[in-house]
């Protein structure tokens, strides 16, 4: 994986949770980062699995907010576990 990889990830990820971060709270950067860039993988393995797509025409927004879902889900389970 090169440097433009980690970024594009690093960017999608901040956004993904920044994008969480509405619906299930929290603040930071570095929270976003981890909670979008591992919503990004749940997200990814959630719908690839269950074959769902959300049907946006722009690819990179689709991803985004497959990303967020996975994010608040993350979010959501570490409240109720911690």
């Amino acid at each position: 994986m090169d440097i433009k990889s980690l970024l594009i990830i690093a960017v999608v990820g901040i956004v993904a949770g920044w994008l969480a971060s509405f619906v299930v709270g929290g603040h930071g950067i570095l929270r976003y980062l981890v909670t979008g860039v591992g919503g990004a993988f749940l997200g990814g393995m959630l719908f690839d699995r269950m074959g769902w797509r959300l049907g946006l025409s722009n690819p990179l927004i689709e991803r985004v907010l497959i990303s967020a879902i996975g994010a608040a889900i993350i979010v959501v389970i570490f409240r109720i576990v911690f």
